[in-house]
């Protein structure tokens, strides 16, 4: 034992004691922690324990009908014994496909025979992408002049290109940044795939293109950011991404991709800042007016205190916070997650039935606001009876400092329970980092916020994102720079009011 501690009396050996106990726990409670991240489910689904030695109560539901023995009968049958497995169904081919017909003959010759019918079986074969060249052929003609007017050169004009003096067409650019940005395959990789077709396209000369390409729609993602920023609802989040020092060789800079949802409209807005400081969303939401529905990161409290903003936070984070203190907890845990799953049982009845706003908010008054309530007065008498540092402790703490912001949802039809919908838009950065590791500068960073911007907003609003990029691609060297939100995805005329009759 150190000397010091030798030293100590009672009372503070009994503090020192304490205190190497909650670092203990909360040590123990982290390492359980990470061992479910690493080999545990990930799942955050909830199924309350429930002892078979447990006899159910009566809570004045249905009253038990009272059997009477003569109104009784035994019915005896047999039936085949079912194994728990379904007979497998084929998905019909769709329609639109393409069909090639292949006549298949008997063998034996049918010269003279009655046809009775034919059997059809179809499969389903793939020719891979193939690339190809569009040669543009201008036959040049003289035009005599007239009156003294010089003799003049005919030629056709070249389509607009998105790229002038490159040799990529809009759909073979398209195609590289989609493959990208939305099934996460590295230009690199792309670049092997043409070696096999038999063309060597250096994957630096790709990565100039996909570079020019967000230059180009730089203009148009100015455009998408101003569409977002007048909605009245949005969700806020963030993701890391890994960027190249050019200063520093060999280095790798943390940078964040801030992300903004529109759930009401389906818009989806990606913000690149070096780091994950307030400069970033106090820039973007100057002059946002509405709600703001974050995760618990500090940044987004002073939203809480701005006119014209309302703070809303996410079940989801809090309900995660009661699941990591279940091996902490689990009883407390249990019951708080119960009560939780009552939350999402009716948001899942509301998107099942689809009620219109006035009753949404009815049923929420009724159904959610009282177990919310109860969730609160349940945690403000159980804050005084657990430490402070335990896991059960920190969830409580978390969610009964936030729990006006969680019950933000429930006096608005329009707003969700959770921010989840951001963070799955989020999440093909997460899967594309494990595949191309990092951004090679901060330009790219930066082009790839307007990627995935805009191609995130796509799958949103259900738009193949490959015929929007490349259609958007054969059109923007020429459309009015004061007319660009028209290539916007998904993008309608804003309605003209005509007047009433008689005005002018």
């Amino acid at each position: 034992m150190p000397p010091e501690i030798e030293k100590l009396g009672r009372e503070e050996l009994l503090e020192v004691v304490r205190e190497q106990y909650e670092k203990n726990e909360t040590l123990q409670s982290e390492n359980d922690r990470l061992k479910k991240l690493i080999f545990g489910a990930k799942s955050e689904r909830f199924v309350p324990e429930v002892d078979p030695q447990q006899t159910s109560l009566d809570f004045g539901g249905t009253p038990e009908v009272e059997k009477n023995p003569s109104a009784t009968e035994i019915i005896i049958y047999e039936r085949e014994k079912n194994n728990g497995k379904q007979k497998p169904t084929r998905q019909p081919i769709p329609a639109h496909l393409e069909r090639i017909i292949h006549e298949i003959q008997p063998e034996e010759d049918v010269t003279g025979l009655m046809k009775i019918g034919e059997e059809v079986t179809e499969e389903l074969e793939y020719t891979p992408g193939k690339l190809f060249v569009n040669r543009y052929i201008r036959p040049k003609y003289v035009k005599p002049g007239n009156d003294g007017e010089g003799t003049k050169v005919l030629i056709g004009n070249l389509p607009e290109r998105p790229l002038p003096k490159c040799i990529a067409g809009p759909h073979l650019l398209a195609a590289l940044i989609v493959a990208k940005f939305v099934d996460h395959l590295p230009l690199y990789r792309q670049s092997q795939m043409f070696k096999r077709q038999g063309i060597d396209i250096p994957d630096a000369t790709i990565c100039g293109w996909v570079n020019a390409v967000g230059r180009l729609l730089k203009a148009l993602y100015e455009g998408h950011k101003r569409k977002v920023l007048l909605s009245i609802y949005l969700m806020a989040d963030e993701t890391p991404i890994g960027v190249l020092e050019s200063d520093n060789p060999g280095s790798l800079h943390r940078g964040f991709h801030w992300a903004y949802y529109d759930p009401v409209n389906k818009l989806v807005l990606f913000d690149y800042r070096p780091g994950r400081g307030k400069e970033g969303p106090k820039e973007i939401l100057k002059d946002f007016k509405g709600h703001l529905q974050t995760d618990g990161y500090a940044v987004y409290d002073e939203y809480g205190h701005k006119q014209g903003i309302t703070l809303m936070h996410c079940w989801a984070h809090a309900r995660r916070k009661f699941a990591e203190a279940q091996d902490n907890d689990r009883a407390r845990a249990d019951y708080v997650l119960a009560e939780i799953q009552k939350l999402y049982a009716l948001e899942r009845e509301i998107k099942e039935t689809s009620p219109n706003e006035t009753e949404v908010l009815a049923m929420r008054k009724e159904s959610a606001f009282p177990v919310i309530e109860g969730l609160k007065q349940w945690m403000i008498t159980n804050k005084p009876a657990v430490r402070p540092k335990s896991g059960i402790g920190k969830a409580i703490d978390y969610t009964l400092s936030r729990i006006d912001a969680l019950k933000v949802y429930t006096t608005d039809a329009k707003l969700q329970i959770d921010n989840n919908l951001v963070e799955n838009a989020i999440r093909p950065i997460a899967i594309g980092r494990k595949n191309y590791l990092f951004a090679g500068s901060h330009e790219a960073a930066e082009n790839a916020a307007i990627f995935y911007s805009l191609l995130a907003t796509c799958k949103a609003q259900g738009i193949n994102p490959l015929t929007w990029l490349a259609e958007t691609l054969r059109k923007i060297a020429t459309h009015p720079i004061n007319r660009i939100e028209e290539l916007l995805p998904g993008w309608k005329p804003e309605p003209v009011d005509s007047g009433k009759p008689g005005q002018e």
